[in-house]
């Protein structure tokens, strides 16, 4: 049985180890590997692959309409007509609900955007019996494990 478990780069790690070994693991059957975190910022706009769940033109399209149905009817006293200005009005809610969306997401939230959190920096990979499996898992929790998956 192999157990595989994520921790933060602490002294908790070099104490479940040692625990481990107290309790009969050999030294051969733990793997500690670190592992690199992301360093490059997140993208901001969203390819066909991937999406973050956020749209950018969501309060340009609301602008846009209610732009429009002002523009069409002021259009009706003004000399272009309603079709001119209620497309003047939507393409200028448009641009201003972009603007918005954009200035709050490059300045307001830009903070967000960027990883949080707890990363896991070290895997401990674990070759033990079965039976050794249960008590393997309660050290490296009791070790403060950010979390441990079972491979039978």
């Amino acid at each position: 049985m192999q157990l595989f478990s994520t921790f933060e780069h602490s002294v908790h790690i070099e104490l479940a180890v040692a625990t481990l070994e107290k309790k009969g693991i050999p030294k051969e059957a733990i793997f500690v590997v670190p592992v690199d975190n992301r360093l490059e910022k997140r993208k901001m706009f969203d390819t066909l692959h991937r999406s973050d769940g956020t749209s950018l033109i969501d309060i340009g399209a609301a602008l846009a309409t209610a732009f429009a149905v002002i523009g069409a009817s002021i259009g009706f006293k003004l000399s272009w007509g309603p079709i001119y200005w209620g497309l003047i009005g939507a393409a200028g809610g448009f641009i201003i609900g972009l603007a918005i969306r954009l200035i709050t997401e490059f300045i307001i939230k830009k903070k967000k955007r960027l990883l949080k959190g707890v990363h896991s920096e070290i895997i401990v990979i674990i070759d033990c019996a079965e039976s050794d499996g249960d008590m393997v898992e309660n050290i490296l929790f009791s070790h403060f494990a950010l979390g441990v998956g079972k491979v039978i």
